[in-house]
C-alpha cells in the first residue's frame, strides 16, 4: 500500500520528448511565417490561447505557495525581511541595468541615419495610448475590489497582497489554522497537476506564436533595424552572464550556467512564446524543488515579476537613445539620466501588460518627452523579437534573485540546491510538486494519504 519510494519515479520521464517537439514546432513556425506570412498571422491566436492557459494558473499558484509558506513560518518578521531585502536588491539591479543600457546606447548610436515615416509616427501614438497611467493609479490598483477577485483579476500584486494577509492570519490562528493549510496544500497539488496537463499543448502554442510573429514582421524590418536588435541582445547577454553570473558566484558559490541549465526548459518556453508569464508557475515549482523555502519563493518571484525587470530596463534606455538619435535630437547625458530615472519608475508592474516594454516606453515618453513619442513607431516592427530578449533577461534576473535572497536570509537548503544543480535530484515533471522537504501541513497530508 505504501511501498512506493519517493525518490524512484515509477515511469520514464516522457516530457523530454515534449520539449523536443517544442523545438521542432518553433522551426516549423519560422518556416511557415517566411513562406506563407498571411496564413501565419492567422495562426497567432493559437499562441495567445496557450499563453492564456498558463496565465490562468499563475495567480492560484502564487496564492497557494505564499499562503502555505507564510502560514508555516513561526516568525512573521522573517517574511518581512525577505520582502525588504528583495525590494532593495531589485532597485539596485534595475539601476545597474539602466546604466548598462545607457553606456551601450551611447557607444553604438544605433538610430543615426533613420528616417521617421508618417506610418511610424501614428504607430508611436497608438503605443502611447496603451501605456500606464500615473504611479498613484498603479499603487491603488494593487488593492483588489474584493478578497476573491485577487485570484481572478490578472494583477499579480493583488494576489501577493491577499496571500500575505491570509498567510499572516493563518499564522496568528496557530493550531486551529492547520486544517486550512492542509486544504490549501492539496489545492496546490491539484493546480500543479492541471499545469502539467496544459504543458502538453506547448508545441502547438509555440508553433502558433512563432509563426504569427514571423509572418507579421517579415525579414525587411529585421534587416533595417538589425543594429539596435543585435546590440540589445548582446547587452542583455553581458548583463546576465557577466553581472549576474559574477554576483551569483561571489555571493553564493553557485555556478550561473548550472542554474540556467536547470531552468533550460523554462527558457525554451519563453523563447517560443515570447512571454515570461508562460514560465512563471514553473519557476515557482522549480525554485521550491531546488531547496528555497516556500515563503521566500512566494515573495521574491511574484515581486520580482513586477519590480525586477532588468531586461525591460535595458530596453527602455537603449530604445530611448535610439529614438532620440533617429529623430535628430540626441539626448545629453543629463537628459538621459533624468528620462531614464523616470522610466525606471514607469516600468514598475509592466510585466502584467501585453507588449509591456513598448507600451511602457511610449507611455513614459508621452509623460516626460512627448516630442519623442512619434519615434516609438520606428521599433514597432521588431519589438516582438526584442521582447524575447527582455523576457529571457527578466526571467534570468528573477531566478538569480531568488537564490541570492534565499542565501542572504538563510532560507535556502544549499545541500539540496547542490544536488539539484548537479542533476542528482531531478525535478518531477509529472506532478510539479516538491515533497522532498514538505512543509508541516503537507507532511500531515501525506500521512493521511498513506
Amino acid at each position: 500500500m505504501s511501498t512506493t519510494t519517493t525518490g524512484t519515479p515509477p515511469t520514464k520521464d516522457r516530457t523530454h520528448y515534449l520539449y523536443i517537439a517544442v523545438i521542432a514546432a518553433v522551426v516549423l513556425g519560422i518556416l511557415v511565417g517566411l513562406i506563407a506570412p498571411g496564413f501565419a498571422v492567422e495562426l497567432k491566436p493559437i499562441g495567445t490561447a496557450f499563453v492564456n492557459l498558463i496565465k490562468m494558473m499563475i495567480q492560484p499558484i502564487i496564492f497557494c505557495t505564499l499562503v502555505i509558506g507564510v502560514g508555516s513560518v513561526a516568525n512573521a518578521a522573517k517574511v518581512g525581511k525577505v520582502g525588504g531585502l528583495a525590494l532593495v536588491y531589485f532597485i539596485v539591479m534595475s539601476t545597474v541595468a539602466l546604466a548598462i543600457g545607457v553606456i551601450v546606447g551611447n557607444i553604438i548610436d544605433p538610430g543615426t541615419g533613420l528616417q521617421l515615416s508618417s506610418d511610424a509616427s501614428s504607430a508611436g501614438q497608438e503605443a502611447a495610448s496603451e501605456g500606464h497611467a500615473s504611479t498613484t493609479d498603479f499603487l491603488l490598483s494593487i488593492i483588489p475590489t474584493s478578497l476573491f477577485s485577487a485570484l481572478t483579476s490578472g494583477v499579480v500584486l493583488q494576489t501577493l497582497l491577499v496571500a500575505l494577509l491570509v498567510g499572516f492570519a493563518l499564522q496568528r490562528m496557530g493550531e486551529s489554522g492547520k486544517p486550512i493549510l492542509n486544504a490549501i496544500t492539496w489545492i496546490q497539488k491539484l493546480i500543479f497537476r492541471v499545469l502539467a496537463m496544459i504543458m502538453w499543448a506547448a508545441p502547438v502554442g509555440a508553433f502558433g506564436a512563432i509563426a504569427g510573429v514571423v509572418g507579421e514582421t517579415g525579414i525587411d524590418a529585421l534587416k533595417s533595424l538589425a543594429v539596435i536588435m543585435i546590440a540589445f541582445y548582446i547587452t542583455c547577454a553581458i548583463f546576465v552572464f557577466v553581472i549576474l553570473g559574477v554576483l551569483l558566484k561571489l555571493a553564493t558559490g553557485v555556478n550561473l550556467f548550472k542554474l540556467l541549465k536547470y531552468l533550460g526548459r523554462e527558457f525554451l518556453l519563453i523563447l517560443s512564446t515570447s512571454s515570461s508569464e508562460s514560465a512563471l508557475p514553473r519557476l515557482i515549482a522549480k525554485m521550491e524543488h531546488a531547496g528555497v523555502e516556500k515563503a521566500t519563493v512566494g515573495v521574491v518571484v511574484p515581486t520580482g515579476y513586477s519590480f525586477n525587470l532588468d531586461g525591460t530596463a535595458i530596453y527602455l534606455t537603449m530604445a530611448s537613445i535610439f529614438i532620440a538619435d533617429a529623430m535628430g535630437d540626441p539626448l545629453s547625458i543629463g537628459e538621459q539620466i533624468g528620462l531614464l530615472l523616470f522610466m525606471m519608475i514607469a516600468s514598475k508592474g509592466a510585466a502584467g501588460v501585453t507588449g509591456a516594454g513598448l507600451a511602457t516606453l511610449a507611455g513614459g515618453l508621452q509623460s516626460h518627452r512627448p516630442e519623442m513619442v512619434d519615434g516609438v513607431g520606428l521599433i514597432v516592427g521588431i519589438d516582438r523579437f526584442m521582447s524575447e530578449a527582455r523576457a529571457l533577461t527578466n526571467f534570468a534576473g528573477n531566478s538569480v534573485a531568488t537564490v541570492l535572497v534565499g542565501h542572504w536570509t538563510k532560507t535556502v537548503d544549499h545541500s539540496q540546491l547542490g544536488r539539484v544543480l548537479a542533476g542528482q535530484d531531478p525535478f518531477d515533471e509529472t506532478t510539479m510538486v516538491d515533497d522532498h522537504a514538505a512543509t508541516p501541513p503537507a507532511a500531515e497530508g501525506e500521512k493521511a494519504l498513506v
